[in-house]
């Protein structure tokens, strides 16, 4: 069955542009993994600091390869994750 991640990203007050020049290199690598099916960033234009992630694997071994990637570590953990100011995930298994 897939499975979902929703995540919130929200950037430190002035890093914004750089969570943003993040997830901008992360998405295309992410999308072109084996086991993703879905992979979608957006920003809210009310609140500029506040990222959300929408994602779907194949399963949660695909999700799991996802954050152990060379492109997730470079983009995410090097440099979005350091400069956030909160970091929210929800994960979820589709029904049917």
């Amino acid at each position: 069955m897939p499975y979902v991640v929703s995540a919130t990203w929200t950037a430190q007050e002035g890093s914004e542009s750089i969570v943003l020049d993040a997830i901008e290199k992360l998405t295309p690598p992410s999308r072109e993994e084996p086991g993703n099916l879905f992979y979608q960033a957006f920003q809210d234009p009310a609140e500029p600091l506040v990222f959300r992630l929408f994602e779907i694997y194949e399963d949660e071994e695909a999700y799991a390869a996802h954050g152990a990637s060379p492109h997730f570590k470079e983009f995410g953990l090097e440099q979005a994750i350091p400069v956030l100011a909160n970091r929210e995930r929800a994960f979820y298994e589709t029904i049917g």
